[in-house]
């Protein structure tokens, strides 16, 4: 492994490439591991994800899961934390809960977000990022950064 993941940032069936690329390189940047679940809008070696990523392709720790009980399980091997879900249609805010190293956020396609099938089981893990009516989502790269560093942020809060 490149560096221990202090989180691990999930895109559930991502279907922009240059977002995808964003969130690798902010997983470099505060040594996150990237989750792609299948089915992906992209293929990994598409030229728009690897711009986006530049030169910090080669410094992230990622992988590809087949499925969302594919994932679970490798998250499990893995020894992962809690699993905090991101959604728009969510009530509750991302700074109202506490991050630990190893937790694991997860964040929907761009296009439909998370699939009720996996947010109605895990309502309890379900938070959102507040924004005013006119706006229906934030971007999908810009919502990562906005989490992952909200958990770097406490983290240094508590030191």
């Amino acid at each position: 492994m490149r560096y221990d993941p202090v989180l691990h940032v999930v895109l559930h069936e991502p279907e922009i490439p240059p977002n995808a690329g964003n969130i690798g390189r902010t997983c470099v940047a505060i040594a996150a591991k990237m989750w792609l679940v299948k089915p992906l809008g992209f293929a990994v070696d598409d030229y728009h994800l690897r711009r986006a990523g530049l030169d910090y392709w080669d410094e992230l720790e990622w992988e590809v899961a087949d499925s969302w009980d594919h994932l679970q399980t490798r998250l499990r091997e893995s020894g992962a934390g809690e699993m905090w879900l991101f959604s728009a249609r969510a009530v509750r805010p991302y700074t109202a809960v506490r991050y630990r190293q190893g937790d694991v956020l997860v964040f929907g396609r761009e296009s439909t977000g998370l699939p009720r099938s996996l947010t109605t089981p895990l309502a309890d893990r379900l938070l959102t990022i507040p924004s005013r009516p006119q706006v229906r989502s934030l971007n999908l790269s810009n919502c990562a950064a906005i989490v992952a560093y909200e958990a770097i942020r406490q983290w240094a809060a508590d030191s």
